[in-house]
């Protein structure tokens, strides 16, 4: 099996969370793998601009996640190690890089979000990061 480290951001802006469709028509956050000596912080930053166009800023760690699945073109079972960032976009802009493959994207009300989001272990990410997002945006306007 291969073992890839990736990394990724749940992007706030108010009270929306970014999604992006891909090929595949699965509603996911952005990600990538890590590469090189990266962080897994600047990779999580690097992927939501490259595939976004959001500058985004982290705020907190939001916990790790895997999956498996079977790359045909490899011919061997992959295992996605991801580490997550709660991020919060300074801006409602954003470009979809359209050249890696995706073919939706915006940011969305948390309640449609779970309705688009593909995986359930995905849901519980953004619902987990929204509640702790939302408890940060309230200690930074009362402090």
């Amino acid at each position: 099996m291969i073992i890839r480290n990736c990394s990724g951001g749940i992007v706030f802006y108010a009270n929306q969370v970014f999604l992006l469709q891909n090929e595949k028509n699965e509603w996911i956050l952005p990600k990538g793998k890590i590469r090189n000596e990266d962080s897994p912080q600047d990779t999580s930053l690097e992927r939501v601009k490259a595939e976004t166009g959001i500058d985004a800023e982290v705020l907190s760690s939001a916990g790790e996640s895997s999956y498996e699945f079977f790359s045909v073109t490899r011919k061997k079972p992959v295992c996605n190690q991801i580490s997550w960032y709660i991020m919060k976009a300074n801006s409602k802009d954003y470009s979809i890089n359209y050249d890696l493959g995706f073919k939706n994207g915006g940011f969305y009300k948390i309640d449609e979000a779970m309705e688009l989001i593909t995986y359930s272990q995905d849901k519980s990410l953004v619902n987990l990061s929204y509640r702790k997002y939302k408890e940060m945006m309230k200690n930074k306007v009362t402090a």
